[in-house]
């Protein structure tokens, strides 16, 4: 941060915002095109850059500024201006600039001046924008991205517009780097990334971020009962383990947020098993898990006045000699039988003894992540994640909470009817129902091992990757629901622990 007149920055490169359709240019920017002779004002007028959100148009200084560049980025009409064009704008800007080489970045706090946005939430957004739009994931990459931006330097206009944007900018640091270090889990292969390793991965993490850390082995959960869950593991050669990360900056004695994260790392639908092409993909099936785990780092890190625990249950689901079998039953750590349909409807089975763990060690409210069902993702495609639970206010919440970050959720029904798919013949449960509302079905399924606990169930099947680089996504795992769980700790910090 540094309070500086963007006419007197020194770096690589310059990047002001540029509305649609206004009469005026906005003030930074007005004061840069009278020091660059009109060169911007000229080229509006031409047409060849309109001000429409995702255009953005480089100029050369010729040395009438200090810095090298001017990058002028579209920011679509003034009263549409939101947090998350913001994000997608400075994502979008810093890709450009890393590809002609710029190190050094100063940036005009986009709708500060007019009066569109408080520093705090434009230095978030541009902070967080920049962080995860430039995102890339080359570990196993010999040859790797060369450019880089190496510094972003928010330009604010005042003592108090500094110390706010000061404070936005820290914030939203933390959260982008804590949704990469769940893409970076997410986007590991297999073969890398076991249930052992990310409980390793899990444990380094939590002694950076003072965190106190416990992973069940197959005898503890054995000696507890997670049947459900034993059942799906039990088809590979890899140990399975219950991750368990808590964070107590709410004092004992207070409620504790509950998040759990599907953790299959990697799916293959056991002996239901899945089709050959796209199968890959599948070492996505953790992003749930990753989610959890990122989120609770980053409430450390922010040392929030809240207690948290993620729970992660993390498996294989693969087919063998071992392998669970359709029409199997297993028995779950609250005692209830479930007559196994699919084995493919495998992450229902883990995450119901998650949330009998969950429940045993008294957390609520609680809100899981996971990539479940297809039908959430022929149902509102890769834009939204769909929500269930039992609590309106809580989903409420949960959905608000997105809203903030930009993640966009929607509700779906959960009604009494739907149960009637998971009547058994031979035991208490079965794990699917027909393909109708099959989304719903396996949250309905979820809810008998939550009970009367509030709870949330988001299912980010059709958001958890994506097939293109758009905005500040990358192509590849998303990390979505990262940022909606820290800001709903946030939101929460101020409700739970009041003295």
């Amino acid at each position: 941060m540094e309070i500086i007149s963007p006419l007197e920055f020194h770096g690589d490169a310059l990047v002001v915002g540029l509305y649609e359709g206004g009469e005026e240019l906005p003030p930074f920017t007005a004061s840069l095109d009278k020091a660059l002779d009109g060169a911007i004002s000229r080229l509006l007028s031409h047409g060849e850059i309109k001000g429409k959100a995702g255009e953005s148009l480089l100029i050369h200084t010729l040395g009438k500024i200090p810095v090298e560049r001017v990058l002028v980025v579209g920011l679509g009409k003034a009263q549409d201006l939101g947090l998350d064009r913001v994000r997608a704008a400075i994502a979008e800007s810093a890709r450009h600039l890393r590809k002609v080489g710029t190190k050094r970045v100063g940036v005009v706090l986009f709708g500060v001046a007019e009066g569109q946005l408080p520093p705090e939430a434009s230095a978030r957004a541009l902070a967080e924008g920049t962080i995860l739009g430039l995102y890339v994931f080359e570990k196993y990459k010999k040859e790797k991205t060369e450019k880089e931006v190496q510094e972003l330097v928010l330009l604010a206009g005042g003592d108090e517009e500094f110390t706010a944007a000061e404070q936005g900018a820290g914030r939203g640091k933390v959260l982008a780097e804590a949704t990469n270090f769940a893409r970076d889990l997410v986007n590991e292969p297999a073969n890398s990334l076991t249930p052992g390793e990310l409980a390793k991965r899990a444990e380094e993490m939590a002694r950076e971020y003072g965190l106190e850390f416990q992973a069940l082995g197959r005898e503890e959960m054995l000696q507890l009962g997670m049947g459900a869950f034993l059942g799906v593991a039990q088809g590979s050669a890899q140990p399975p383990c219950l991750i368990v990360l808590s964070y107590k900056g709410g004092g004992e004695g207070k409620p504790a947020l509950g998040l759990v994260g599907k953790g299959i790392t990697f799916d293959s639908g056991g002996i239901s098993i899945k089709p050959s092409q796209g199968m890959e993909q599948l070492k996505g099936d953790k992003a749930g898990g990753a989610a959890a785990i990122a989120a609770v780092r980053a409430i450390a890190e922010l040392k929030l006045p809240i207690n948290a625990t993620a729970i992660v249950p993390a498996t294989e689901n693969l087919p063998s000699g071992t392998a669970q079998r359709p029409g199997d039953v297993v028995r779950a750590m609250n005692g209830k039988t479930i007559e196994v349909i699919s084995t493919d409807a495998e992450g229902r089975l883990i995450l119901a003894d998650a949330f009998c763990y969950a429940r045993k060690l008294g957390l609520s409210p609680l809100i899981d992540v996971a990539t479940l069902t297809r039908a959430c993702a022929i149902s509102l495609g890769s834009v939204r994640t769909g929500a269930f639970g039992n609590d309106k206010v809580l989903i409420d919440q949960v959905i608000k909470a997105g809203e903030k970050v930009g993640e966009k959720i929607w509700p779906m029904p959960m009604d009494e009817e739907y149960d009637e798919q998971l009547k058994s013949d031979v035991a208490d449960l079965k794990n699917l129902g027909v393909a109708e509302g099959g989304a719903i079905v396996a949250a309905k399924f979820l809810g008998h091992f939550v009970e009367s606990t509030p709870w949330v169930h988001l299912d980010i099947a059709g958001t958890s990757q994506s097939d293109k680089e758009r905005n500040y996504q990358p192509k590849g795992a998303t990390g979505v629901t990262v940022r909606t769980l820290i800001q709903l700790a946030i939101d929460l910090s101020s409700v739970m622990h009041d003295p």
